[in-house]
């Protein structure tokens, strides 16, 4: 059985580097704090799963967030 856990960190990682660059970014354009925390929410959800190492066995998974129709 492979161990899931370097690939959760790998997802962890890959999220909080998506959503601090946003809420950064977000906060130099001009945004209140709420505008910022919604341009890092949105970062993670749009982040690209895929380009995660590991992510292509991730990306085929249910629940994964893939953007392949079931």
């Amino acid at each position: 059985m492979t161990d899931p856990l370097p690939l959760a960190e790998a997802v962890r990682k890959a999220c909080i580097e998506a959503a601090l660059a946003a809420y950064e970014d977000a906060g130099i354009s001009g945004l209140c704090a709420e505008g910022r925390w919604e341009a890092a929410i949105s970062a993670i959800q749009s982040l690209n799963l895929q380009r995660i190492p590991g992510g292509d066995a991730a990306a085929h998974t249910p629940g994964s967030g893939s953007d392949t129709p079931a």
